[in-house]
Parts: structure tokens; C-alpha cells; sequence
């Protein structure tokens, strides 16, 4: 069932919580490492997706069954890496230069659903994402202190969470909400096991609250993220996703103290209007194929 204006209010919701997740994510990171921070997040995850499955009818089984088993595995991995290499980015370059950069995602999904999901990328679209890339290039004006090898990380974030995004509609022709849900957390859990018991450090207490809020907005965002997909076009509801930029920005300068320089605001603005042209022109491109499917549908007098 399509539901867009559903679909868009999660998108907004889930932008508000990855925001949040961020932002807490970064505190914990500077006192403790990555790893242990990324494998407790999602042992939590896995133990509610487990818990789920076992109370829903056909219990694990039917959460586990996916008609696409590798490329649920591959979206885990992708995924578990994706969260790693952008907390590292955070501590790095701060919350607002990572995410400026991080805006490209979207404009990479563009140019990347040609050879992932077949679809056509027209010339408009290609101009958008050329445009983008002079947004990400003036981010990274060499003034600006944010060019260094450490602005290679959060682009690097962007272009595996493009493919995540891609592959989670991939998987979404033939698997529910559900069953993406079960993977994810599950796929993540155990391939960070191994990194966060070999770089375990004990917590304090007021941090180990905040890795308990950690854990509860994991499963909740990507939770909400899979539905936004399942309801409603990607191009309809992935312009809202920049509204977590927003929010990124008034965490970093009211929590963290960090600058929100020129050259940043600048580039965000032309990325996320290049982002938002090319998610407009695919939204037309399926009404139009939709119509055409309507008159060839429709009988000749």
C-alpha cells in the first residue's frame, strides 16, 4: 500500500533521530572507541529484532526468510561500515563539515541507480549531480581548514550509505519491512562482535545512559527508514532527509560549540538544491512512465 504523505512525515522523523543519534554518537566517541560504541548499539538492535521476530507469527523462520539472502547480507555490511567510517568523521571534522559533505548521498544514489537498479539517468539529472559535486568541492575549500585526508572519510560514508539506500530498495521488490529489519540487525551484530570485544573499556554511568538512548533511537530510525521506503517513491520522500542537516547544524553549535563557516553553508545549499532538482526530475520521469502505462492500459475506440 502507497501512503507518500506517511512515508514523508517518517522520512522527517527518522532525519530527527539520526540527527540525534549522531550527535550522541560523537560524544561517546571521544572518550571511548568506535568499536565498542558501533557493537553495543547493535547488540541492542539485534536483541529487539530477535525478540520481535520470535512474537510475530512464523517467528524467526519467516523474519529470516528473504528472497534476497546475499544482498540483505551486503546491505548489513555496508551498513555496519558506513556507521564506523562516519562516527570517525565526526570526532575528526565535527558534526556540520561531516554532514555537509555527507549531503552528496543522495546525488550518489542518483548515479549509482543506473548499474544497481537499472533505472535511466537522463541529462538534467547528470547536471545535477556535476553541480553537487562543485557544492562538496567548495565544503572542501582548502581556507576553510576542512581539506584534508579526514574529508575523504565522510565521503566515503556517503557513497556507502548511497548504496545501502539503493540496495534496501532492491530488497524491498520481494522483502517486507520485516524481514529488512531482522537482517539488518542481526547481519550488524555479528560482524562488529568481533571489533567490540576486543575493544571493550568500561563506561560511566552517565554514559552508559546515553548508550542506552543510543541503542533505543538504532532500531527506531532504521525501522522508520525502511517503512518511509515501503510506502512511498524514493524520489518523493528523499528530499525531506535534508532536514536532518538542519537539525545537525543546531546540535553542533548549541552542544559541541562548533563554527558554521561560509564556504560550508554555501556548498550544503548548492548540494542540497542539485540533490533536490534530481529527485524532482525522477519524480517526473515515473509520473510520466505511470501515465504511459495508463493509456497503453486504456482501450482504443
Amino acid at each position: 500500500m502507497r501512503n507518500t504523505r506517511l512515508g514523508i512525515w517518517l522520512m522527517i522523523l527518522t532525519s530527527v533521530v539520526f540527527a540525534a543519534q549522531d550527535g550522541i554518537s560523537r560524544h561517546l566517541a571521544e572518550s571511548y572507541n568506535i568499536w565498542m560504541i558501533v557493537a553495543i548499539r547493535f547488540w541492542a538492535f539485534s536483541a529487539v529484532v530477535i525478540l520481535l521476530a520470535l512474537r510475530a507469527p512464523g517467528g524467526i523462520r519467516l523474519a529470516s526468510h528473504s528472497v534476497f539472502p546475499w544482498v540483505q547480507l551486503a546491505r548489513g555490511l555496508i551498513l555496519i561500515t558506513e556507521i564506523c567510517v562516519m562516527i570517525l568523521a565526526f570526532v575528526k571534522l565535527g558534526l556540520i563539515e561531516s554532514h555537509a559533505v555527507f549531503t552528496i548521498s543522495p546525488l550518489l544514489v542518483a548515479a549509482l541507480s543506473g548499474p544497481i537498479l537499472g533505472e535511466k539517468v537522463g541529462w538534467r539529472r547528470w547536471v545535477a549531480i556535476g553541480v553537487g559535486f562543485i557544492g562538496v568541492l567548495i565544503i572542501l575549500n582548502p581556507g576553510s581548514g576542512v581539506l584534508s585526508i579526514w574529508a575523504l572519510v565522510p565521503l566515503a560514508a556517503a557513497f556507502l550509505y548511497a548504496i545501502y539506500n539503493l540496495l534496501t530498495r532492491y530488497v524491498a521488490k520481494g522483502d517486507s519491512a520485516g524481514v529488512s529489519f531482522f537482517w539488518t540487525g542481526v547481519v550488524c551484530a555479528v560482524a562488529i562482535t568481533p571489533f567490540g570485544l576486543t575493544h571493550w573499556e568500561p563506561m560511566t554511568g552517565p554514559d552508559m545512559a546515553l548508550m542506552a538512548v543510543l541503542c533505543c533511537t538504532a532500531f527506531i530510525g532504521h525501522y522508520m527508514l525502511i517503512r518511509a521506503y515501503a510506502l512511498a517513491e524514493a524520489s518523493a520522500i528523499q528530499p525531506f532527509a535534508y532536514f536532518q542537516l538542519v537539525v545537525i547544524a543546531f546540535i553542533g553549535l548549541l552542544v559541541f560549540g562548533e563554527e558554521l563557516r561560509i564556504n560550508v553553508v554555501i556548498g550544503a545549499v548548492i548540494v542540497v538544491a542539485a540533490g533536490v532538482f534530481s529527485l524532482w526530475r525522477q519524480r517526473v520521469r515515473e509520473k510520466e512512465a505511470q501515465r504511459q502505462a495508463a493509456l497503453a492500459e486504456t482501450p482504443q475506440p
